[in-house]
């Protein structure tokens, strides 16, 4: 498993979305970052979370739709 975690460059804590590695992973993973790019936030993706508390805290989303809304939110600020 892999994590997808989107932070904004000026705040602590991400959102983050437990995913398979692959194509589909790879495919949101890319698509997300077109839609916020210059926007402050970055979309990366890293093994797992307890390796990586610079990004915490975090906020764990259900599935891919929810993360991308809570992503969004941060564009309409």
């Amino acid at each position: 498993m892999a994590y997808l975690i989107a932070k904004r460059t000026d705040t602590g804590g991400c959102y983050a979305l437990e995913m398979k590695h692959g194509k589909e992973l790879a495919e949101f993973s890319h698509a997300l970052s077109e839609k916020v790019s210059g926007k402050g936030i970055e979309i990366m993706t890293i093994s797992r979370p307890d390796g990586y508390r610079e990004y915490a805290p975090y906020i764990f989303t259900e599935d891919e739709k929810k993360f991308e809304d809570k992503v969004r939110e941060w564009t309409e600020l």
